[in-house]
C-alpha cells in the first residue's frame, strides 16, 4: 500500500523456512507504519508469529489491535504519537513477551524502521538511538536464548536521512555486540 514494493521481512520469514528448514518465525517490526504487507504474507502462517508496533490511527490505517490474523498468530500494538519514548519501549517488550508465550523461534526477523524516530517528518513516535541500542540488545538476549542467537535485521522506512545514519550505526553496533 505505497511504501514497500516486497515485504522483505516476510520473504526471507518463507526462504529460511523453505531453504533451511526452519520451522517456526518471529518477525518484530518498530516501524511507524503498521506492517500491512508482512501481515498479508505470513498470517496464514501459524508458525510464523508477527509483532507490528506503530501509530494509530496513521497511514495505513490497518493494524488494530484486535486483528490477530487467521491463526492468532499476529499481535498489533497500535500506538498514538508523542508518547514518552519508554512507553513504546515497554509497549513493544510486553508484544514481544505476548507472542513468544510457548513459542520458541528459530530465527528472529526485525524490520528495523526508523522513521519510528523523534523528529521523523512522516511519524509522530518519541524514539531516540538509545531505545533502538535497547530493544535490539534485548532482542537479540532473547534469540540467543531462543535460537543461538539467529537474528536479521532489515533496513525499513526513515525519511530523516542523518538520523536514519545515526540510529542504523547504533543498530549494528548492537547487534555486533551479542
Amino acid at each position: 500500500m505505497g511504501f514497500c514494493l516486497f515485504g522483505n521481512v516476510a520473504i526471507a520469514a518463507h526462504y529460511a523456512r523453505r531453504a533451511h528448514g526452519l520451522e517456526r518465525i518471529l518477525i518484530i517490526d518498530w516501524d511507524v507504519h503498521h506492517g500491512n504487507g508482512t501481515q498479508a504474507l505470513v498470517e496464514s502462517e501459524p508458525d510464523i508469529r508477527f509483532v507490528s508496533m506503530h501509530q494509530w490511527p496513521w497511514y495505513p490505517g490497518t493494524g488494530a489491535a484486535g486483528d490477530r490474523g487467521p491463526h492468532q498468530s499476529v499481535w498489533n500494538i497500535p500506538m498514538r504519537a508523542a508518547l514518552p519514548a519508554a512507553d513504546y519501549v515497554d509497549a513493544l517488550e510486553r508484544g514481544i513477551d505476548a507472542a513468544s508465550e510457548g513459542f520458541v523461534p528459530d530465527l528472529v526477523l526485525i524490520s528495523a524502521g526508523f522513521d519510528s524516530l523523534a523528529g521523523d517528518p512522516l511519524g509522530g513516535f518519541t524514539l531516540e538511538m538509545e531505545h533502538f541500542e535497547q530493544l535490539t540488545r534485548s532482542i537479540c538476549a532473547r534469540a540467543d536464548r531462543w535460537c543461538g542467537g539467529r537474528v536479521v535485521s532489515v533496513l525499513e522506512g526513515g525519511y530523516a536521512p542523518e538520523r536514519v545514519g545515526q540510529a542504523s550505526v547504533r543498530h549494528l553496533a548492537a547487534l555486533a555486540a551479542d
